[in-house]
């Protein structure tokens, strides 16, 4: 796979980071949730004090196209915020520059091989996934396991309609205008680092979790968006704690940013104005949510819908 080729997958899947990190576990099939009643829209939270009102709303980072979600008070929260607020600035994540150092970051050196690093029964497994999804068994050859995990997991949900410019902070960032304040809550070097840092063999079990069965994060993908679009927290949550087997990841890649979203919210409430935070939802559901860490520091957050 070419360098470029390999640096726009990566983007597209660290544009996910939201997804549960592992998806082998069994969900009921999405035509499960056809019996809800109509869906309400996706949840809104809020926090408050005399002079700052900071909005808090869960995204999904890519969607297919014809998920219609704004609500008029979603676009009436986000027109009345003077700042809106993401996990990395789109800028950073378009950048041609910040798509490359995803690649350099993710390359292993020039003497190894992934597939070398692999059991032979790992080996065969993970090979028969890239034959199933259309790529050749060495594709990622040159790459550290957290780089293919991550591919192998996002190219069947774009290979089943899944749009990164039909996403949620996609259609905020259009909605908000060119003249609204951006501001960002991590980096992009930040997020490469939650995986890069990851022991070997953690690397190893993110990459086997989407290679044992490709098409599992389709499932999984699609209750999430049914229990998101129902507003439904809690069910979401069941499902995400489905797939974040991995403690170390799963601390990694909710808990402590999640922590550190909420001083950053605490220290935001100092200033007047209002903010519009957009992040993955499934940082706002479950236990050790961004709204837990807020309750831990005294801070009230009240359902808006």
């Amino acid at each position: 796979m070419k360098l470029r080729t390999a640096a726009l997958a990566a983007s597209s899947a660290l544009a996910l980071l939201a997804l549960p990190a592992c998806a082998t576990t069994e969900v009921e099939p999405a035509t499960a949730t056809a019996a809800k009643a109509e869906p309400n829209g996706p949840a809104m939270w809020k926090v408050a004090d005399e002079d700052t009102t900071i909005y808090l709303f869960g995204t999904v980072h890519a969607l297919p196209d014809d998920v219609n979600w704004l609500r008029p008070d979603i676009a009436s929260a986000l027109n009345d915020s003077d700042t809106l607020v993401t996990e990395i600035t789109a800028g950073e994540m378009e950048d041609p520059s910040s798509q490359m150092a995803i690649a350099a970051k993710a390359m292993l050196p020039q003497d190894q091989s992934l597939r070398d690093t692999l059991s032979d029964e790992d080996r065969a497994v993970y090979e028969a996934a890239l034959v199933k999804l259309g790529l050749p068994p060495g594709a990622f050859d040159r790459f550290e396991p957290w780089f293919a995990g991550m591919t192998l997991a996002v190219l069947p949900l774009m290979q089943q309609g899944y749009n990164p410019e039909s996403g949620v902070e996609k259609v905020i960032d259009t909605e908000a205008g060119p003249d609204r304040t951006r501001a960002a809550l991590e980096t992009l070097q930040s997020q490469i680092d939650i995986f890069d840092t990851l022991p070997a063999d953690a690397q190893v079990e993110f990459l086997m979790s989407s290679a044992r069965d490709p098409m599992a994060i389709v499932n999984m993908m699609d209750q999430m968006v049914a229990e998101w679009m129902e507003g439904d927290a809690d069910d979401l949550a069941k499902i995400m704690n489905m797939g974040l087997s991995d403690p170390a990841l799963a601390d990694a890649l909710l808990y402590k940013r999640n922590e550190r979203w909420a001083q950053w919210i605490d220290e935001r409430l100092d200033k007047p104005g209002a903010v519009f935070i957009a992040v993955g939802a499934g940082h706002l559901a479950g236990q050790k949510s961004v709204q837990d860490y807020l309750s831990a520091r005294g801070i009230e957050v009240s359902r808006v819908r």
